[in-house]
């Protein structure tokens, strides 16, 4: 088909199944998802996914992937296996699970996004984690829940909580380690422009240090079991800031800069909680289900004091 004719016209759900079973008809090696959207220009992406999911289920596709792209593939009724149920529910379950990437998705989501009944859902969740196709990560966002994702990805630190949580557990004592050390490094610098000497605005100059150069200093300690990013430290030496220990300043790069100052005023108490590191934060509120009545780590940490 020329690139100036018309696409026919999609109106019905059985007009949009007929159409993408033609084009793979037509392509038996397999014809990849964008090309196949493409197919169907004005469809809706959620009309769209549950054909391709009802075509998968039904055993007429079949789901395979080519140096890192999704392809679909027509399926020969007459020559369609007799276990080809269980194989097609685990193509579909393996789709939905993709899409949610390194962020994981709830049970109760791919049970509503792929409409399996509750106990063949948990055969095939548990057929693909035995083959190592998918894996279970519990999130610090609810802690009886997990979320699924594809077997080779590194969770979101928005599901593990980052670098300060270790099995689900928030390590007070390495933030307060952390901040710390950071505020140390700060206090040096400010220490090696004053000895350096010149006038006021100089030595202020110089007391200044990049998140990068105290993300090395960190690092050169030795002191964290993990790799600590700079967007890792620069949250630690937000904290230094809400101390009233450091004050920070943005640069003419966008970013930002920290210099030790004296402190004057009594440390917020909110910082010293879990909350002021909190990956979450900006999430909890009054309702929903990430919030402070239900927060364990903030309970852990009342329990503490």
């Amino acid at each position: 088909m020329s690139s100036g004719s018309a696409q026919p016209q999609i109106k019905t759900e059985d007009d949009v199944a007929g159409r993408i079973i033609e084009l793979a008809k037509s392509r038996p090696d397999g014809i990849p998802n964008k090309e196949l959207q493409e197919s169907v220009p004005g469809v809706p992406l959620s009309e769209l996914t549950q054909t391709i999911n009802a075509l998968l289920k039904s055993g007429t596709f079949e789901l395979f992937g080519n140096k890192g792209e999704l392809f679909y593939k027509f399926k020969d009724p007459t020559k369609k296996s007799a276990n080809k149920g269980s194989d097609n529910e685990e193509k579909v379950v393996y789709k939905i699970i993709e899409e949610a990437g390194n962020k994981g998705i709830w049970i109760r989501d791919i049970r509503f996004k792929s409409n399996i009944n509750n106990t063949q859902l948990n055969k095939v969740l548990k057929s693909l984690e035995a083959k190592k196709i998918i894996k279970a990560v519990k999130s610090v966002a609810a802690s009886k829940k997990k979320v699924y994702m594809l077997f080779d990805l590194d969770p979101d630190s928005s599901v593990t909580g980052g670098a300060w949580y270790q099995d689900q557990d928030f390590e007070s004592e390495f933030v307060d380690v952390l901040n710390q050390q950071c505020h140390r490094y700060l206090v040096q610098r400010l220490e090696d422009a004053v000895k350096q000497g010149g006038g006021p605005l100089m030595v202020r100059n110089r007391s200044y240090a990049a998140s990068s150069e105290v993300q090395k200093f960190i690092s050169d300690l030795g002191i964290s079991k993990v790799s600590l990013s700079i967007a890792d430290i620069e949250s630690i030496l937000y904290t230094v800031v809400l101390d009233n220990n450091a004050e920070r300043v943005a640069a003419a790069n966008g970013t930002f800069l920290y210099k030790a100052v004296n402190k004057f005023l009594a440390v917020p108490g909110l910082v010293k909680t879990t909350c002021g590191v909190c990956l979450l934060a900006q999430q909890c509120g009054k309702t929903g289900s990430i919030n402070p009545s239900s927060c364990e780590y903030l309970a852990n940490w009342l329990d503490e004091i």
